[in-house]
């Protein structure tokens, strides 16, 4: 485990790139308006011009910005023209996410579990078995399930040899863990994840990595309709 104190301070230009996602994000540079120039920028974040560029050069490398010479710059529609990166940046601030983005989220999950968890069966059921083992004692403890389950998908998308699948997984690796201690905090839906552990330890007996993407791809679904309804409960 990484001790946070040896982890190295965030760098000007990374913090002004986060500062101005969180802008976009929460409308204060709303989709397809201007940013204020860069001097007056710098003065308002407390950067050097220098530090702003490099920040710049990087928002519109991912798709947040279009940048012109000698024109404004331009916040981008960057659900239709941002990239992997930009889906990872709105992960990763959890206070400015739009209202359908887990759900969003848990949706292309239902697409693509099924898929790495057939390919890891086929692949590598002894890793997979392996770390299930352990699954019936898992302590009723949110933060053990969450962590637990979030290790499972990655365990699963490094065993189906597609490396993309864990790539794209990796980039919600800390949306995921914060979203599931909530949603791991009710016991339907530990129940529900252990029947899943379970099931995949069957298919594995069985030899049979479509029984295995079915179950997932059931189980996934049903987990999107949990996440709904516990959201609901917390909305009342």
């Amino acid at each position: 485990m990484t001790n946070s104190s040896w982890l190295p301070p965030e760098k000007p230009a990374e913090l002004t790139e986060r500062r101005i996602i969180a802008a976009i994000l929460d409308g204060s540079f709303p989709v397809d308006t201007f940013i204020p120039a860069e001097r007056e920028l710098a003065e308002q974040l407390g950067v050097t011009r220098p530090t702003l560029r490099e920040a710049l050069q990087r928002l519109a490398r991912d798709g947040w910005l279009e940048i012109r010479q000698g024109k404004p710059t331009r916040v981008r529609k960057y659900y239709e023209e941002g990239n992997l990166a930009v889906l990872a940046a709105i992960a990763q601030h959890q206070n400015h996410l739009p209202i359908n983005f887990v759900p969003n989220l848990l949706y292309v999950r239902i697409l693509m579990a099924p898929a790495y968890t057939r390919l890891a069966i086929q692949h590598d059921p002894k890793r997979i078995s392996s770390f299930l083992q352990n699954c019936h004692s898992l302590k009723e403890d949110p933060v053990t399930f969450s962590a637990f389950d979030w290790q499972l998908h990655h365990t699963l998308t490094i065993a189906s040899e597609n490396s993309v699948f864990t790539l794209i997984l990796n980039g919600f690796q800390n949306l995921y863990s914060e979203m599931g201690i909530f949603y791991f905090s009710h016991l339907d839906a530990r129940d529900h994840s252990r029947t899943w552990y379970t099931g995949l330890l069957e298919s594995i007996k069985k030899a049979d990595p479509e029984m295995a993407a079915q179950l997932t791809e059931k189980i996934m679904k049903e987990s999107l309709e949990l996440w709904n309804k516990t959201n609901h409960r917390q909305a009342q």
